[in-house]
């Protein structure tokens, strides 16, 4: 019985351990097969940029090289875009290159610029008369460098949004290096320049210079510079220029239009200046600063200011205290209420229409009026008007004696325009009829009038008579009849034509004529005795 469980205890340890043992192997197995397997990657080698040239015909290419001739536009042919992209980043290329066959070898290297241009290296070689030209980047020599491809499209498309608004530019850009050579512009620049006609394959470099800017140039900051094309036109531009660490960036806006605006606007004030040269009126204009920018000659002679004083462009107010110290301005009470007319004369030539008299000391008259200009500008004009004050006082004077003969008469005298208005009546006419001379003048037509002697007289039928010969304006034939007032006293009216279709009408008291009888004998008998 024992040798039964012995057998048992035996067979049934071998058999976990076989399974113990089975399953370890296994883990074994297939844990090594499922490692992974670590293999070192390998970086496809860097290819060169490397051009072969006959001449300037390009017999073949690497791959970079290909692509970078396709990344610069300008030229037409594979020469000029490898000279548009090297020239600018190595001294004399031009020269340099044309004595490859003479050296067999050329070795380059391209300093970095403020422009942000890489040192660049570049080996041309003479193999069996051909040009090996090789670029290559030292800074990047031996490391592959990965770009993440968004990255790279977004660059390449601002890149491609930079050349575009520059090449659409209508200003000319370009770039000069320390010796003016020009090494860099865009299509404007290049187009004005004629460079693209210069030979059948495309233009050469370095371009050349259309301007000459100089140091001194530079310094005054926005110039105007003029171009001569070929058929005898010229163009004009307003020149900026930027100095960088070594080379100069300019720009060239075009600036024909702003020219022709601003020859057209001397020939218009050479003009007004003519014009107002022979006006016997002063006139002066003060910009927006009232600063004077314009006057005439006469304003010298009215108002006896030196044309060097003018020429010097005073303000507004150095001209009134020049006008002042000269005694050509009313003479003011205090200089505090002078400064304070003066400024009141001011605004209201800036707001509107201003006019007011000047009585000089030295008896003139002079009318200063002072009108608005545009952009805030004001013009004042002054006009002697000494012989109009003059005439105008005799005129009144000549009046006021002709109202005093009048008023002297013993008739009632009333004058009506050819409209019908009351122009003139004496003090006879105003105690004849009960009236106000000053308070009916130009307030009581010609019909009203009769109206109101109607009135004052007994019937007849002179009243008829006298409207129907009122209407009939421009007869010259006059009429006259005798009428009685209301009180009985007996008078002579009398309704008489003047020039310009005036009519005077006169009441002659019956009474008076009788007195006044002997009048016209006594005149004849002066006439008699002067004679």
């Amino acid at each position: 019985m024992a040798n039964i469980w012995f057998e048992a205890g035996v067979i049934a340890f071998t058999s976990i351990g076989s399974g113990v043992l089975a399953l370890f192997i296994l883990w074994r197995v297939l844990g090594r097969s499922a490692a992974p397997q670590l293999t070192a990657v390998a970086h496809p080698a860097l290819e060169e940029t490397v051009f072969l040239f006959d001449d300037e015909v390009l017999v073949d290419a690497s791959g970079p090289a290909r692509a970078l001739l396709e990344a610069t536009p300008m030229g037409a042919s594979d020469w000029a875009r490898l000279s548009a992209f090297v020239a600018p980043r190595f001294r004399d290329f031009s020269a340099q290159m044309a004595s490859l066959s003479e050296h067999g070898r050329l070795e380059m290297t391209a300093k970095e610029t403020d422009a942000g241009l890489r040192p660049l290296q570049l080996l041309a070689e003479n193999v069996n008369g051909l040009a090996r030209i090789t670029l290559s980047d030292p800074n990047a020599e031996g490391i592959g460098k990965l770009v993440d491809s968004l990255s790279q499209c977004a660059l390449e498309d601002e890149l491609e949004m930079m050349r575009q608004t520059l090449d659409r530019s209508p200003a000319l850009v370009w770039r000069e290096d320390e010796g003016g050579v020009v090494g860099w512009a865009n299509r404007a620049y290049i187009l004005k320049s004629g460079a693209l006609e210069a030979t059948e394959d495309g233009f050469v470099w370095p371009l050349p210079s259309l301007f000459q800017i100089d140091a001194d140039t530079m310094s005054k900051g926005s110039r105007r510079l003029s171009l001569d094309a070929r058929d005898g036109s010229k163009s004009w531009y307003d020149c900026y220029s930027f100095a960088l660490h070594a080379s100069v960036l300019h720009f060239a806006l075009p600036a024909d239009a702003t020219v022709r605006a601003e020859k057209a606007l001397r020939d218009f004030v050479q003009t007004l200046t003519k014009t107002f040269a022979d006006l016997p009126i002063g006139l002066t204009i003060f910009d927006r600063q009232r600063q004077l920018q314009l006057f005439n000659p006469a304003l010298i002679d009215l108002l006896q200011l030196s044309p060097q004083f003018l020429s010097g462009r005073p303000t507004l107010y150095a001209f009134l205290d020049r006008l002042r110290e000269a005694r050509m301005m009313p003479e003011p009470k205090d200089y505090r209420s002078w400064r304070q007319q003066m400024t009141e004369l001011e605004a209201a030539a800036a707001a509107g229409f201003h006019s007011e008299t000047w009585s000089l000391p030295g008896g003139q008259t002079y009318r200063v009026t002072g009108r608005p200009h545009p952009d805030g500008a004001v013009a004042f004009l002054f006009e002697d008007i000494s012989a109009e004050i003059a005439a105008t006082r005799r005129f009144r004077a000549e009046l006021e004696v002709s109202h005093e003969v009048l008023d002297q008469l013993d008739d009632a005298v009333a004058v009506f325009q050819s409209t019908g208005e009351l122009v003139l009546s004496n003090t006879a006419y105003g105690a004849m009829w009960s009236l106000d001379p000053e308070a009916v003048l130009g307030q009581m037509p010609l019909m009203d009038a009769i109206g109101h002697w109607q009135k004052g007289c007994k019937p007849t039928a002179f009243w008829a008579k006298l409207r129907e010969r009122a209407n009939r304006i421009g007869t010259r034939d006059s009429l006259s009849e005798t009428i009685s007032l209301r009180n009985g006293e007996v008078l002579t009216c009398t309704l008489s034509t003047l020039s310009g279709g005036a009519l005077m009408v006169r009441f002659l008291s019956n009474s008076a004529a009788v007195v006044k009888q002997p009048a016209p004998a006594r005149r004849e008998s002066n006439l008699i005795a002067h004679g």
